[in-house]
C-alpha cells in the first residue's frame, strides 16, 4: 500500500505541471463559438452570468486579502448580483484596489487560463480552477452562493478526474473562451445602467469616491481591461 502511494505521487505530480497536447484548431474554434452562443443572447446570458459573478466576487475577496483587508464573506444572489464584504480602512490604496478588482478579475482569469493553455497545462488550468472555486467556498455567506461554487467546483473535479484529454481540453478551452467573452459584456451592461441613471454605487462610483476620478475612467479602465485580455488570450489559444 505504501508503496503504491509513493508511486502515484510522483506520476501526479507529473500530471499536475506536465504538458498535454492542445486540440485540433476545429476545437478551439467550436468552444469560442459555443461561448459566444452563452454570452449573447439574453436568455442564456441570464444563467451564465452566474459564472461571471463568481469570478467578479472572487476577484474582490482575493485582493481584500492580498491587501491586508480582513474578508468578512461573500454573498452570490440569483439575480447575477454579488456582494463582498471586507473590514479595513474605508480608504486607501487597500480599498481602491479591492473595488476594482471586480470588472477586471474575469478577463485578467481568462487572459492567465488562455496563458496555460498557450503552455499546453490543461491539467494545472483545471486544479488551480477547483483550488480557488474551494477556497472561495469557505467565504460564501449564503445558500444559492454555496450551491453555485459547489456545482462549477464539482463540475472542475469531475472532469479533472474522469474525462479524457480531449475532453478535457475541450472543456478548458471552453471556460477560458467564456471568461475572456463574459468578461467584455458587464462593463458595457454597467454603462447602460449609469447612462439611465441607475447603479449609483457600483464599483465605478464606488472608485470615483475614493479616488475623485470620474466613474467614466474608471469604466474606460474597465472596457479596456477586458478587451485587451479578449485580445491577447484569443491570441494564445488560437496560437497566433
Amino acid at each position: 500500500m505504501d508503496s503504491t502511494a509513493v508511486t502515484a505521487l510522483p506520476d501526479l505530480w507529473d500530471r499536475l505541471v506536465g504538458t498535454q497536447p492542445d486540440p485540433d484548431l476545429w476545437v478551439v474554434i467550436a468552444t469560442a463559438v459555443a461561448a459566444l452562443a452563452v454570452v449573447v443572447p439574453h436568455s442564456l446570458w441570464r444563467v451564465s452570468r452566474n459564472a461571471i459573478t463568481i469570478a467578479h466576487e472572487g476577484g474582490h475577496g482575493l485582493t481584500a486579502l492580498l491587501t491586508g483587508r480582513q474578508l468578512t464573506g461573500i454573498r452570490l444572489h440569483s439575480d447575477t448580483s454579488g456582494l463582498t464584504v471586507s473590514r479595513g480602512k474605508p480608504h486607501g490604496l487597500g480599498m481602491i484596489l479591492t473595488a476594482a478588482a471586480g470588472y477586471t478579475a474575469p478577463p485578467l482569469l481568462g487572459l492567465g487560463g488562455a496563458s496555460l493553455l498557450g503552455a499546453g497545462r490543461i491539467t494545472l488550468l483545471l486544479w488551480l480552477a477547483t483550488a480557488l472555486l474551494v477556497a472561495m467556498l469557505v467565504m460564501i455567506r449564503n445558500a444559492y452562493g454555496a450551491l453555485t461554487v459547489v456545482l462549477s467546483g464539482g463540475t472542475f473535479l469531475l472532469v479533472s478526474w474522469l474525462a479524457g484529454p480531449q475532453v478535457q481540453a475541450a472543456f478548458a478551452y471552453a471556460v477560458v473562451w467564456f471568461l475572456l467573452l463574459g468578461g467584455v459584456r458587464p462593463a458595457f451592461e454597467l454603462q447602460m445602467k449609469r447612462s439611465r441613471g441607475g447603479a449609483g454605487d457600483s464599483d465605478a462610483d464606488q472608485l470615483s469616491r475614493l479616488t475623485h476620478v470620474p466613474a467614466a475612467l474608471w469604466l474606460f479602465l474597465f472596457h479596456t481591461v477586458s478587451l485587451c485580455a479578449l485580445l491577447g488570450g484569443g491570441r494564445w489559444l488560437l496560437g497566433l
